[in-house]
């Protein structure tokens, strides 16, 4: 074959260190804006990017040249040092250990993108454990409960 052709999306969803509610909404936007900087500088595609002032979710279209890791590693890292110096946070900001990552189907795009777009509406119904609890049940990830959040 000729060349390389592929279609890959992934869901992303990580949580603020003890699921604090240190994100506010006063620099969130300035918060996805830099994260959407990073993952587009390492050549992929962000499609949608929110979440609440606990957790974020994000949406990119991913090349197979892409190590999933080592840009949430990026991302994690780069933004704690971001909040830092930005002073955003009176607290000490930092994200959890760990992530959730999902595969998305080219024709469930635009309910994810939707999904991700109307966190803090979906969360004035579920927590973010439900939720994150509820995703690793559809996508059947084993988890042991009692270990699942730190």
């Amino acid at each position: 074959m000729a060349g390389t052709f592929s279609q890959i999306y992934v869901h992303v969803v990580f949580a603020v260190k003890n699921r604090d509610s240190l994100i506010e909404k006063s620099w969130k936007e300035e918060l996805y804006k830099y994260i959407t900087g990073i993952v587009q500088n390492k050549g992929q595609k962000m499609l949608a990017i929110n979440g609440t002032s606990d957790h974020i979710h994000f949406l990119f279209g991913m090349k197979p040249t892409c190590i999933l890791s080592d840009l949430i590693r990026e991302i994690k890292k780069s933004s704690n040092a971001f909040v830092k110096e930005k002073q955003y946070s009176k607290y000490v900001f930092q994200w959890q250990e760990g992530y959730g990552a999902f595969s998305c189907s080219h024709s469930t795009l635009e309910n994810v993108i939707r999904y991700i777009e109307n966190q803090e509406e979906h969360h004035r119904k579920k927590s973010f454990k439900e939720e994150y609890r509820d995703f690793l049940i559809k996508h059947n990830i084993e988890f042991k409960e009692e270990f699942l959040f730190d």
